[in-house]
């Protein structure tokens, strides 16, 4: 496949010819409206390394992403950022190409974080690797975390390398009730405090948090925080539906704000749900783009218009504009990795 992969880059370069990377296509709608001639990665399927001991995994791009946390769960392991999944056919290139991470952001950090190493093919056909297995391998630059969120716009990640962790030995969910407010300040107070919390998330006045570890401390910090617990059923399909934007929350088409987790409840209208400790906070469309920009810029964050139709995508932006020198980096690493701009050209910037 790899062959195949650089013959069919190398063509569409000398032709100039737009590539459309695509895996299983769980996550077409985020970012801009895909462009070009697909290439499809899920033939390049399959598990190349996986070492439960040292606590790394190598997989190809076209991996299924069900099939990859299968194989890590028969040594109760996982991917401890806890990746979204779109779809079933969401795939391990798409993951790392997306960048997103799940609830457990929050405790574990996120996905580039856990990112050890890839091997990517250019925009020349020429194929490059950088990192390797273990956290500390880099002298220079982390190519690796710089592949991770750019929406395949530098290149085709045709192997990742990623980082896994055990599974903890017990989890429980409790839920109380409190306005936005009290939710923020209560989450980042339990931040500062040695709680055993790996996910949080508030909406309609109903906070939820999950704590993962051992018997005891689940125990210890249930009889600190009190709360009323979920059932092991209830707090499963919470989590899931969260993490996989099953919710019913999420179909009405959402804003994504990245703000200090410490900001105070923004005065927004629309439906509001917070996750990480306040840190993610999800808004119904139905605002305005600028107002939205405006009171994530004032907040010390930034917006992104996670879900929404092509036509406010193409007027709306999907990421907040780069600054003047921001975007000339961008286009200087585009240019390196990819210089006739065939890889998923606009994915994430019109022009870029």
């Amino acid at each position: 496949m790899i062959a195949h992969f650089r013959d069919r880059i190398r063509s569409a370069a000398a032709a100039r010819t737009p590539l459309r990377i695509r895996g299983g296509g769980s996550k077409d709608f985020f970012g801009r409206e895909p462009a070009g001639e697909i290439l499809d990665t899920r033939e390049h399927a399959g598990i190349v390394a996986y070492e439960p001991t040292e606590l790394y995994v190598t997989a190809r791009c076209g991996t299924r992403l069900v099939d990859l946390e299968a194989a890590l769960e028969e040594n109760n392991q996982m991917l401890a950022f806890e990746p979204p999944h779109f779809g079933e056919g969401t795939t391990v290139g798409g993951m790392v190409a997306a960048g997103l991470s799940g609830p457990r952001r929050q405790q574990a950090g996120a996905l580039r974080d856990f990112v050890l190493g890839v091997r990517l093919i250019d925009g020349r056909g020429d194929e490059l690797r950088f990192g390797g297995t273990v956290m500390k391998n880099v002298a220079g630059y982390d190519v690796s975390r710089l592949v991770a969120g750019s929406l395949g716009t530098l290149g085709l990640i045709t192997e990742a390398t990623l980082k896994v962790l055990p599974r903890p030995p017990a989890e429980l969910s409790l839920r109380f009730e409190a306005s936005q407010a009290e939710a923020i300040q209560r989450l980042n107070e339990w931040a500062g405090l040695p709680l055993p919390i790996s996910a949080s998330a508030w909406r309609a006045q109903q906070m939820t948090i999950r704590l993962s570890g051992t018997f005891a401390a689940l125990a210890a910090a249930r009889a600190r925080l009190g709360g009323e617990p979920l059932d092991d059923f209830a707090a499963g399909a919470f989590w899931r539906a969260l993490r996989n934007h099953d919710h019913e929350f999420f179909q009405q088409g959402v804003w994504r704000l990245a703000v200090p987790s410490t900001a105070p409840a923004l005065a927004l209208p629309g439906d509001t749900l917070l996750e990480c400790n306040g840190g993610v906070r999800w808004i119904s469309l139905g605002v305005e783009a600028s107002t939205v920009r405006d009171a994530a810029r004032a907040a010390g964050g930034a917006a992104t218009l996670f879900r929404a139709d092509a036509r406010l995508k193409r007027s709306a932006g999907v990421f907040d504009p780069p600054s003047p020198q921001m975007a000339a980096l961008h286009q200087r690493i585009k240019q390196v990795f990819d210089p006739a701009g065939i890889f998923n050209p606009e994915r994430m910037h019109a022009g870029f």
